[in-house]
């Protein structure tokens, strides 16, 4: 190719100057990332502690999940344009938030434990409720349409990003998927200052929302394919001894075929179903305590632990950075089964003694530290282990097991509508299973008796 050169393992690059707009198309991108971020956890906050919010919730969940590849894959082949697939995101997005708004809200609904004033619906009336007129808008609306406009958005930005960083993708994936953790915590302690105001904040969220994701469209472009920036030698990146010591480089290219063929692509899947389907029911079951400020606190390191994890792992080495991820959310499941159960023992109601208890605020920040971590190390261990060249698309694959994440993850709220600390504590060896399953995750290709 002309202009291209090749480092030591024949990969191609054409170096040209960075862009004056880069650093702004990065901020675009983390200001569209956030703003979706209400359409997860803020429904699931608000609106999942019924079967039926839960039902939607899941739906919503696997279009996001599923969302994301076809958008992927025809953007990454120059079929469809950044713009085109971000306006279509921004134009679903809103209204997915705005039909968020309309649903009734559950704020005021019985705590975990099933006691309280309001009890859980169940059975048919909860079917009935969700096959309503109202239940069928919020249905298409919130959970498809909002679902699979969150997941171009999701998709489209971080290709971009990873495609303009291409000497630390990782690193800069990471700090835009945890503006999609922590872009919620607004939402959320307004749902905190004022409870019968919910409504009235899915509404300016809707309108946040698609001002600042019709902007991205407009700021953010492709570069030429195998861009490199020019002040970066790509061939001595090649041979940083330092980052190849902690990131080891895979063996092949390989396709999203071949990669398929693997044990490993299965093996990451299962990852990110178990600790996915333990994130989102951990914001379930807190925002049942009634305690917003720990919920706030979850969420915010939900987002923020992902630039720390991924910063921890260019220094020490992303498997022993995932695994011990994998173990701060299986922590966390113990720590808040503990503080539920107490505070069930207790004589005072069941969320006003969770919401007091250190316990439930520990858990809460090991719960966020794990529960959103997990994602970008999960994309940057594809990087490592498959390659770059088709890194995104097999990503996007592993990504897509998202959707059975909220299967589980409901049928785990479900659970703990009536029993929430042995909910908690399958949730917890959900989140271990991935923890002791790290450590042996293998470069494919290499031969077992070679160590890592």
């Amino acid at each position: 190719m002309e202009n291209a050169i090749r480092d030591w393992r024949g990969r191609s690059y054409r170096p040209g100057p960075v862009p004056a707009d880069r650093t702004r198309m990065f901020r675009l991108a983390l200001a569209a990332m956030a703003a979706i971020s209400p359409l997860q956890y803020g429904y699931a906050a608000l609106h999942a502690r019924q079967a039926s919010g839960l039902t939607l919730l899941a739906i919503w969940i696997a279009c996001q999940a599923a969302g994301a590849l076809p958008a992927l894959h025809l953007v990454r082949r120059r079929r469809l344009g950044v713009r085109a697939c971000l306006a279509a995101g921004a134009a679903l997005s809103g209204l997915g938030l705005v039909t968020a708004a309309l649903a009734p809200s559950v704020t005021a609904a019985a705590p975990m434990g099933g006691t309280g004033d309001a009890a859980p619906m169940g059975g048919v009336a909860d079917l009935a409720a969700l096959l309503s007129s109202g239940g069928l808008l919020t249905l298409a609306g919130y959970a498809v349409l909002g679902g699979l406009g969150a997941g171009l958005v999701y998709g489209v930005c971080g290709e971009v990003v990873s495609s303009w960083y291409p000497e630390r993708p990782a690193a800069r994936v990471g700090l835009i998927t945890g503006a999609f953790g922590y872009g919620a915590v607004p939402l959320l302690l307004w749902a905190g200052i004022a409870p019968g105001l919910t409504s009235a904040g899915f509404l300016v969220c809707a309108v946040v929302a698609t001002a600042v994701i019709a902007a991205a469209a407009r700021g953010l472009r492709l570069p030429p394919p195998q861009w490199w920036p020019g002040d970066v030698d790509p061939r001595t990146h090649a041979l940083d001894a330092a980052r190849l010591r902690t990131s080891p480089e895979a063996v092949k290219q390989f396709g999203l075929a071949q990669a398929l063929r693997t044990r490993t692509l299965p093996a990451l899947a299962l990852m990110l179903v178990c600790a996915g389907a333990v994130s989102v029911f951990d914001v379930i079951v807190v925002a049942g305590t009634g305690a917003w400020g720990a919920l706030a606190l979850l969420v915010a390191l939900n987002g923020a632990g992902r630039s720390v994890a991924m910063r921890a792992a260019e220094l020490f080495g992303r498997r022993r950075v995932l695994a011990a991820v994998f173990g701060a959310l299986a922590l966390g499941q113990v720590l808040l089964a503990v503080a539920v159960q107490n505070a069930a023992a207790a004589p005072a109601p069941l969320g006003t003694a969770t919401a007091g208890s250190p316990l439930l605020w520990l858990g809460a920040v090991a719960a966020g530290l794990g529960g959103g971590a997990f994602y970008p190390l999960l994309a940057s261990l594809v990087r490592e282990l498959f390659g770059t060249e088709r890194a995104t698309e097999i990503h996007a694959v592993v990504y897509s097991a998202k959707a059975v994440a909220g299967v589980v993850a409901v049928t785990l709220a479900l659970s703990a509508l009536t029993a929430p600390g042995a909910a908690l504590l399958a949730a917890a060896a959900l989140a271990a299973l991935p923890a002791l399953a790290t450590p042996r995750l293998r470069i494919p290709g290499l031969p077992a008796t070679i160590p890592l």
